[in-house]
């Protein structure tokens, strides 16, 4: 063999086993304003820093486009982004792989902000379902639910998003119920006939959303006069327009990244999400959009200012309830098939 052909071959092996370590990797978010965050803070650096391209998919939390995959052993997907209720779900049905005790996570637990390592998933950052407004439409400014509620006080159309999660706490908490009482008495019988009675009071009021950039559009054409919104979505358009936001009884949570069972490039996934959850790829992102690092280190380093419009700075916290993923894992299906059912009524 010539020498020159020897060089040649070892060449083109050598580039087919890169490209094999660089394989691309899909990554599903939930698009808009987080996305367009993800894809500056984490995407575009480990790209650069590994040579992986990254493929910027994107849905709306519609677990039967994972359980389809899984289910035929086709799963395009490698790293996917979920709420921590379908996490929950997800993870007790077979659809996700097991990464919380793999020591690539495990090791960083320490690092973490409490429950943000779970068996099948990690949260990568928190955010909160709030209630905003739009200033330049209301001479009044809501302080929580009940105001929300009153529709004699307050009076236009109000935006809900369409399921039962967040939808029945915040009817509760319109009814007086304390937002850390509220999981107490939503697990009763009574209790989740007492929120579907709220709600039956608003529902002449109510205009349905269900994409996260659905709020501030609806808010800001005055379609209506207040809406439940991702507080990321709200921060996001707040420089040109005149949302505002009521920490008051907001609901917290995080979005984990999760590897779905069989995906082919779960190693490769693996060191993504160990990327995205160090201290400088989590203050990137929290300074692109207004929700809270897991990271305890990145935290500080965010800017005051950004801080502020955080749902993990302490002044916001305090006024909110974090969401109960087991409840929502333990009720979800029951309560969003009696959900639909009330809502098609007429």
């Amino acid at each position: 063999m010539s020498k020159f052909l020897s060089t040649s071959l070892t060449l083109v092996f050598s580039s087919a086993i890169a490209m094999q370590a660089h394989a691309d990797l899909t990554v599903v978010s939930h698009g808009g304003a987080n996305k367009a965050a993800q894809v500056k803070a984490f995407y575009e650096p480990y790209t650069q820093a590994t040579g992986t391209r990254i493929i910027a998919d994107e849905f709306n939390g519609e677990m039967a486009k994972v359980k389809v995959q899984v289910d035929t052993q086709n799963v395009a997907w490698d790293v996917v982004e979920m709420e921590m209720p379908e996490l929950a779900r997800a993870c007790d049905e077979g659809m996700l792989e097991t990464i919380g005790e793999d020591p690539a996570i495990s090791k960083l637990e320490p690092e973490l902000l409490k429950d943000a390592v779970q068996p099948c998933g990690v949260g990568f950052f928190v955010w909160s379902t709030v209630l905003a407004y739009n200033a330049q439409k209301l001479k009044t400014a809501p302080e929580g639910w009940a105001d929300f509620w009153d529709v004699e006080k307050i009076p236009g159309k109000r935006g809900l998003r369409k399921g039962a999660k967040y939808t029945l706490e915040f009817a509760l908490m319109a009814d007086g119920v304390g937002p850390k009482d509220v999981y107490s008495v939503l697990e009763t019988k009574a209790g989740q006939d007492r929120a579907f009675a709220k709600l039956d009071k608003l529902k002449p009021y109510i205009q349905w959303w269900e994409a996260g950039a659905q709020p501030p559009q609806y808010l800001a054409s005055g379609d209506v006069v207040m809406s439940s919104a991702y507080n990321g979505r709200i921060a996001a358009v707040q420089n040109e327009s005149d949302l505002r936001i009521v920490w008051n009884g907001g609901i917290y949570d995080m979005d984990a990244f999760t590897i779905p069972k069989g995906a082919k490039n779960r190693e490769e996934g693996l060191r993504f999400i160990q990327s995205v959850l160090k201290s400088d790829a989590q203050k990137a992102y929290a300074q692109q959009i207004a929700y809270g690092p897991v990271n305890r280190t990145a935290v500080g380093m965010v800017d005051a200012n950004r801080r502020s419009n955080m749902p993990t700075d302490e002044a916001n916290l305090a006024h909110q309830v974090a969401i109960s993923a087991s409840f929502w894992a333990d009720h979800g299906d029951q309560l969003e098939q009696r959900f639909n059912a009330w809502a098609a009524k007429q």
